[in-house]
C-alpha cells in the first residue's frame, strides 16, 4: 500500500530553556514571527515561529536532553514511513505521544509525524 511524505519543518530543541524565551531569540535570528506558545498537560513545552520559507513548519521546544536541532518529516502513514526508513538504514528510537524518533545512519535524529494538511505546501511523495 502506497503512503506520501515530505519534509515538515524544523525544531529547535533547547535543554532546560522556556520555549517562549529561547523563541524570541530564534524569531529575531531568523526574521520570524513568535506564535503563542503552549504547555502541554506532561510539561511539554512548544513555541512556533511564524513565517518560514516555503511553508515550513519551525517550532521551539524545551527538553531534557542535549540542546540541537532535528527535523521533522510528515507521513499520512507515519508506520509505512517508519519502516520505509528503516530499509535505507534508520533506527527506531522510541514512538513518543503521536510521532516516531528515529536515527539516521549518520547519527543525527528525527521525527516522523503525522501529516496535517496535504494540500499546503509542496506536493508529497508518493511511496509504493
Amino acid at each position: 500500500m502506497s503512503h506520501r511524505s515530505r519534509l515538515a519543518g524544523f525544531i529547535i530543541d533547547c535543554q532546560d530553556t522556556d520555549s517562549d524565551r529561547a523563541a524570541t531569540f530564534w524569531a529575531a535570528a531568523l526574521g520570524l514571527t513568535v506564535e503563542p506558545g503552549y504547555t502541554e498537560e506532561d510539561g511539554a513545552q512548544y513555541t512556533g515561529l511564524l513565517g518560514a520559507p516555503a511553508g515550513l513548519h519551525v517550532e521551539v521546544q524545551r527538553v531534557d536532553h542535549a540542546s540541537r536541532v532535528h527535523l521533522d518529516i510528515e507521513a499520512d502513514d507515519i508506520d509505512a514511513e517508519a519502516n520505509r526508513l528503516e530499509t535505507l538504514g534508520a533506527k527506531r528510537i522510541a514512538f513518543v505521544k503521536r510521532w516516531w524518533v528515529m536515527e539516521a545512519p549518520t547519527g543525527h535524529r528525527f521525527c516522523i509525524v503525522q501529516m496535517k494538511h496535504p494540500e499546503r505546501g509542496p506536493a508529497p511523495t508518493i511511496w509504493e
